[in-house]
């Protein structure tokens, strides 16, 4: 089959049925949209009057599937048996509709700005073979233009520099493409679906013959018959959306070729009979199961939702061939449950696994400042719900949606982020999390510019406590990073934690500002590891300015663990206060560090951009008068005094004119830091304190206790190379001439 992707074509829903033939068969199904009259039977609590069953509306909820023989170009197929198959339901049959979908030409600048279905590709080949759901993505990897394509979803590239023939080029699984003559630059990617799902309605059964709506075009012995229950559920959504009902659905398997769509709801109750036995299956389609779509006053309860892709089937990430990020699970991608412009938001006891992209996400328009959106999503709970073996977020935020509270979930098992959000107001409070990347306070979306109305009204405000997160495989943690401000970490028990436990970190890319006014307390962080494969772990690590770190406890069980670092602090850091931690066995116990940067572009002897140092807000120092150390070879080489930062043109500016090229590398350090350090507890480390950064005259080391506990290789208590006043510590068992003494290590 040779297939001519069109300059332009009609939105798809999930497996590639277009919107237009999707309500085509709505239409001429023998299901009608306006469902019949609910009668419950047994199974409904509710009055019938407030609340639709999706079983009148068609829907089967039945896990049935045989095999059938079709023929290309009849609408007829024999199932080996009918089973539980009615006329007027939706099926999906496999092996027996060749057809390309979601052809989608990126790049090559930003991918996700500017996509566009004019691929200008020809396709030929496919015929269900290799795969009955195979998603090729060709990227031009050179100005050739050449190019290199994966037919696993990044996972592997089959070949690389490839020169575009504009003929024929063979790719797997007998596909051949053919690409138009146009302007092709690094970095722009083609990508579609080679699929051979039928989607259709049944029209009649008779013996074991069924006749569908639409005809397949292969010939197959071997395909599959599913129910598909896409249309009818839709259906009782949007019936119950007109008519202000809830909707109920009973125990069953509700497969999906496509996501649900829940749209300008008002006051809405979605709700199964069984978390445990009413599923929403999207295993053969794309897109959220339940999509909320603006709307006020949504709740979700009682669902098991199951997707496609778990963790050991992850799709790659990689950087395109002009710079610039790509996730490919956008190709074939499949969520619980997405939320945009939706207020008032509740998923209570609902339990997602196997997603290929955020499992629950939200995004949507947000305010700036003062200025305020007629809709927004306001207040979004998921309230005992979990998030099971899926491939990349487990929550996420990707706009700045309001007060997201995930309270009472298990995570066990995410990709990328147990949750991660520019959004504001949140509270991550009492889950349990393991095998998961880090809980992300921040993360900006990379494709915003610099917006100014972060200065107006902040984002990230977050409280992270109660939660215990244990070291069974993925160990992230949790992460404050990109912008957020006035965030709790507190009360979090870490267990046999296998990586970094605590990160407030002030590291910024080119969109936004560093993170700070940040309290870590009152967390116990067990670091000890037992297994294969130990990590080189820290406590709490602390870049960010204006943070208090008090009332910790950081440790390893039996024996000093020198990959462990309890607490360790950074240069650029202001106003920083550090006390009443309890440090035990770590290899080291507090350690500061440098900070370090390197030109990227000068524009002048004076004027440089750099890449390591944070962009700073405009409302800050601006890097006045901070001091600049110039490296050659990694020591000292020169230095320099900064005149000041321009937080629009992204500039550093010296005081005086210096020879400078892009890549040189320096470290800075502030006139005054700001730091206190005082009473902490020290004790059983290898190295206990290493105050190796530059510090400052007004950085304070006092009244901390340094034991030696049970280890025999501390020879040195307080090593300091930096400038840190020390007054009234207590060191014990270091019987060294040079224990109480500071020393360069």
């Amino acid at each position: 089959m040779i297939n001519r992707l069109p300059l332009t074509c009609a939105q798809t829903i999930g497996t590639g049925v277009s919107l237009l033939a999707m309500s085509r068969l709505l239409k001429l199904a023998a299901v009608p949209l306006v469902c019949a009259a609910a009668s419950w039977g047994g199974a409904a609590p509710d009055d019938a009057n407030t609340r639709l069953n999706v079983r009148d509306c068609g829907a089967s909820g039945s896990a049935f599937e045989t095999t059938a023989a079709t023929t290309a170009g009849s609408n007829q197929i024999t199932v080996k048996d009918v089973g539980d198959f009615k006329a007027g339901q939706g099926v999906m049959v496999s092996r027996c509709n060749i057809r390309y979908v979601n052809p989608t030409l990126w790049g090559p600048g930003e991918p996700y700005i500017g996509a566009s279905k004019d691929t200008g590709l020809e396709i030929r080949g496919y015929d269900g073979g290799a795969g009955s759901w195979i998603v090729f993505l060709l990227e031009i990897d050179s100005a050739g233009p050449t190019f290199r394509w994966s037919d696993d979803l990044a996972r592997s590239w089959k070949a690389t520099k490839t020169p575009v023939s504009n003929d024929w080029q063979p790719l797997g699984g007998g596909v051949e493409v053919r690409f138009s003559r146009r302007d092709w630059k690094p970095g722009h990617m083609i990508s579609f679906s080679a699929r051979d799902q039928l989607v259709s309605v049944i029209e009649k059964i008779e013996g074991n013959v069924l006749t569908l709506r639409a005809a397949a075009n292969r010939t197959a012995n071997d395909a599959v018959v599913k129910h598909c229950d896409s249309m009818a559920l839709q259906a009782a959504i949007d019936r119950a959306v007109r008519e202000k009902k809830n909707v109920f659905i009973p125990v069953g398997r509700y497969r999906l070729a496509s996501g649900l769509f829940v749209r300008n709801a008002g006051a809405i109750v979605i709700e199964g009979q069984s978390s445990v036995d009413t599923i929403l299956d999207i295993t053969d389609g794309q897109g959220a199961c339940l999509a909320l779509d603006h709307g006020t006053e949504v709740t979700v309860r009682n669902l098991q939702l199951v997707g496609h892709t778990g963790l050991a089937e992850q799709p790659g990430a990689f950087k395109t061939s002009s710079g610039f990020s790509f996730w490919a699970c956008t190709l074939k991608s499949c969520s619980g449950a997405s939320i945009n412009a939706t207020e008032r938001v509740l998923f209570e006891n609902v339990h997602a696994r196997r997603m290929a992209s955020e499992c629950f996400i939200s995004y949507g328009p947000y305010r700036r400042g003062a200025e305020e959106p007629k809709h927004y999503t306001k207040s979004a709970t998921f309230l005992r719900c979990s998030v099971t073996d899926c491939a990349a977020n487990a929550f996420n935020n990707c706009d700045f949606a309001e007060n997201t509270s995930v309270l009472h979930c298990r995570i066990d098992g995410a990709g990328w982020h147990a949750y991660e959000g520019s959004g504001r107001f949140i509270r991550f409070i009492g889950n349990y999390v393991r095998n998961a990347g880090p809980v992300t306070i921040g993360d900006i979306p990379h494709t915003l510019p610099r917006l100014d109305h972060y200065h107006d009204l902040g984002i990230g405000q977050a409280i992270v406590r109660d939660n215990v997160f244990e070291g069974i495989g993925r160990c992230g943690g949790v992460t404050v990073i990109y912008g957020t401000a006035q965030v709790v970490v507190a009360n979090n028990l870490f267990i046999n934690y296998n990586g970094n436990a605590i990160h407030a970190s002030s590291a910024t890319v080119h969109n936004n500002y560093p993170s700070g006014h940040i309290t870590l307390s009152g967390n116990i962080i067990d670091l000890t590891h037992s297994g294969e494969k130990p990590a080189s772990r820290i406590g709490i690590n602390v870049s960010a300015s204006d943070t208090l770190v008090h009332d910790n406890q950081i440790y390893v069980r039996g024996a000093c663990d020198p990959k462990v670092t309890g607490l360790q602090l950074r240069d650029g850091a202001l106003n920083l206060n550090v006390h009443d931690n309890l440090i035990r066995n770590c290899g080291r116990g507090i350690a500061t560090q440098r900070l370090f940067g390197t030109i990227t572009e000068t524009a002048d002897s004076r004027t440089f951009r750099q890449t390591g140092l944070p962009l700073e807000w405009r409302t800050s120092h601006l890097y006045r008068n901070w001091n600049v150390v110039w490296l050659k070879a990694n020591k000292p080489a020169g230095q320099s005094e900064m005149d000041g930062y321009d937080a629009t043109a992204l500039q550093f500016k010296l005081k005086e004119p210096r020879d400078m090229k892009v890549g040189d590398r320096f470290e800075v350090f502030p006139p005054s830091a700001n730091w206190n350090i005082h009473d902490n507890t020290i004790t059983g480390c290898s190295q206990p304190v290493a105050l190796t950064s530059y510090g400052s005259d007004t950085s304070f080391f006092r009244d901390n206790l340094i034991e030696r506990g049970g280890v025999t290789n501390a020879a040195q208590a307080i090593i300091v190379t930096g400038r840190f006043k020390l007054t009234g510590n207590h060191i014990a068992g270091f019987d060294e001439k040079s224990a109480h003494a500071p020393r360069s290590p």
